[in-house]
């Protein structure tokens, strides 16, 4: 049953490892004993889609490969499989923005702590119409609000496991987001990468560690930043730091860029998008044009 309301696809791709099947999305299950379902032992990836075309999507392949070998998880299809399925996906649910959900478990076993020997992994990609970032929201900028990151040690894998992520983010409505912090010091939104701008006009976010996930978005956004005479910082920095900073915001996937003008109800700056900030924000969106009007 596809719950009410829902934004799921219309046809989902699913392969428990016997048959790759294309099925309407509600006939897509997976068996109770599916160690993703027992134990979140699995992976995912994100990728967004505009006008038919991937944006980065080597990246996020290369970041899925390196969480499968993270958590010793065999590839249960190549890199060209998968894209042959996910524009197949895309032509069967008549889309050309889309959200594309692939997700990779280890597979059907007994359930045991131990990994399972000769476990086929589970294959699921799904897409669905892409929620484009809000209007009112890139203009005027967002709030957050900032949570003890109660997470695992290692963040850099994309893990299915993501209670800590949700439980702060919904403790932080109506704020936009959660902004994690551990030691002191500030390391990534719940589900986006957090970044400030120094008085001195530099770009500051949390070095790519085991500490964070590293966000496709966030290396495009640094490497343009970069390229474009914006100095960066990869360095760790403080509530307190971000509080004084000049500008600040986040970015994912599919919300690309969004100005924080607002956490724990302080204002950042002047209270909206700073001049650093709109400006990555087109370079960036000229970036993504050049992908999908190539």
């Amino acid at each position: 049953m596809t719950p009410p309301n829902s934004n799921f696809s219309k046809i989902t791709y699913f392969n428990d490892g016997r048959t790759g099947k294309f099925l309407p999305h509600p006939l897509a299950r997976t068996h109770i004993d599916d160690r993703g379902l027992q134990f979140s032992d699995g992976i995912y990836e994100v990728i967004a889609a505009e006008n038919r075309r991937l944006i980065d999507e080597d990246s996020h392949y290369k970041r899925l490969a390196r969480s499968l070998k993270a958590i010793q998880i065999p590839a249960p299809a190549s890199e060209k499989s998968i894209h042959v399925i996910v524009m197949e996906l895309l032509r069967r649910n008549g889309l050309q923005d889309a959200m594309i959900y692939i997700q990779i478990t280890r597979g059907l076993a007994k359930r045991d702590h131990y990994f399972p020997k000769n476990c086929v992994p589970t294959l699921l990609i799904t897409v669905a119409p892409l929620k484009k970032p809000n209007a009112a929201e890139i203009k005027n900028g967002v709030a957050v609000m900032t949570m003890p990151d109660l997470r695992w040690q290692r963040r850099d894998i994309k893990s299915l496991s993501l209670l800590p992520n949700m439980l702060a983010k919904n403790q932080a409505l109506p704020a936009k987001e959660a902004w994690l912090i551990d030691g002191g010091v500030i390391t990534e939104g719940c589900a986006t990468n957090a970044y400030i701008v120094t008085a001195k006009g530099a770009v500051k976010t949390h070095p790519k560690n085991n500490l964070i996930l590293g966000g496709v978005t966030r290396e495009t956004v640094l490497m343009l930043a970069k390229k474009n005479k914006i100095k960066v910082e990869e360095k760790p920095f403080t509530l307190a730091e971000t509080l004084s900073a000049k500008e600040a915001f986040f970015t994912n996937t599919t919300a690309k860029i969004v100005p924080v003008v607002k956490i724990d109800g302080k204002k950042i700056g002047n209270g909206k998008p700073g001049e650093i900030t709109q400006k990555l924000m087109k370079i960036y969106n000229d970036y993504v044009d050049k992908i999908t009007k190539a």
